[in-house]
């Protein structure tokens, strides 16, 4: 991990450069959808409308002052705004739309943000961490499982004709 990394809830000054972070990573995906979906790639470039929801946290990572990824904490499932049945869990909280800039790949930045995520969830005492990826994000999938993360076929959900796979840590 690179030397002086944060983690903290974004500033108003950077939601455009995180909405620009995330399009950018989600549009270089391999077998991501790219125009089909262009009401996901608008909600990726407008992150910032999550901070305004109950419960919910726009992170980023920096790394020595420049934006190196991001990520959305939801403290509150009802905010969570997947499909499937996430969105019914109780003693929950949710990871949605971890985005590492590319430039700071391979750097702990990914497990960073989500160690943080995790201690969030335990933080407000909640029994499980849930989270949902695609098939083009396997890499992303590694990380998770290292760090304890379960694949949960009962999270599992159609965005359009995307297949969409849960994941799900019990925390103790």
């Amino acid at each position: 991990m690179k030397k002086n990394l944060q983690i903290r809830e974004i500033q108003k000054s950077e939601l455009g450069k995180l909405g620009h972070l995330m399009v950018d990573v989600y549009s270089k995906l391999k077998g991501f959808p790219q125009s089909e979906q262009p009401r996901y790639y608008e909600m990726l470039a407008n992150m910032g409308h999550f901070a305004e929801k109950k419960d919910v946290k726009v992170l980023v990572a920096s790394i020595e002052g420049e934006l190196a990824g991001g990520v959305v904490y939801f403290g509150d499932m009802a905010e969570y705004g997947s499909g499937g049945s996430a969105t019914n869990e109780k003693n929950t909280s949710g990871v949605r739309f971890l985005a590492v800039d590319e430039s700071f790949r391979n750097t702990g930045v990914g497990k960073a943000l989500t160690l943080f995520c995790i201690d969030l969830a335990r933080n407000q005492k909640h029994s499980q961490l849930i989270l949902h990826t695609t098939q083009a994000m396997q890499i992303a999938w590694n990380l998770y499982e290292k760090l304890g993360f379960k694949r949960s076929k009962d999270l599992d959900f159609l965005q359009e004709q995307l297949p969409v796979f849960g994941f799900r840590l019990h925390l103790s």
